[in-house]
């Protein structure tokens, strides 16, 4: 049985499929689920220029990811945590399923190909290689 799951949720629309794929597995009655998002870390405080559309406030994104992973929570039949954190996808991904000793990581795949895949790297296989613990990545198709 499963007793501690980290499910990764990354905004995109692959959280409904990860979240109906932890709803088939079959868990203890004292499981509990984090559910985490990692907010990338900015690259450098640098300048914009004022006539140029300023990115997303991170206060804004921060409150919508919230409100979106405790719409999951309320889903869930299992008792939950929120987890969001700043910083490199996998190793904070790894780094909380460490903290909590997860017996399974759940996590989306946007499924990148070729070129993509190599500059932008996958968070997936990279958490893969190197959790201490089982990962289920979830396709989007």
């Amino acid at each position: 049985m499963l007793n501690n799951i980290l499910v990764a949720l990354d905004g995109s629309e692959i959280g409904e499929r990860v979240i109906q794929t932890l709803d088939t597995l079959a868990l203890s009655k004292d499981a509990k689920v984090i559910l985490c998002h990692v907010f990338l870390t900015p690259e450098s405080e640098m300048e914009l220029p004022a006539d140029r559309p300023q990115p997303e406030s991170p206060t804004f994104s921060y409150f919508h990811v919230e409100k979106q992973l405790q719409s999951y929570q309320e889903k869930l039949s299992v008792p939950s945590e929120l987890e969001l954190v700043t910083g490199d996808p996998a190793e904070e991904i790894i780094r909380l399923a460490n903290i909590y000793k997860t017996d399974l990581i759940i996590i989306g795949s946007r499924g990148l190909m070729g070129m993509k895949r190599i500059v932008q790297g996958s968070v997936s296989s990279q958490v893969v290689e190197e959790a201490n613990c089982s990962v289920l990545v979830v396709k989007a198709r």
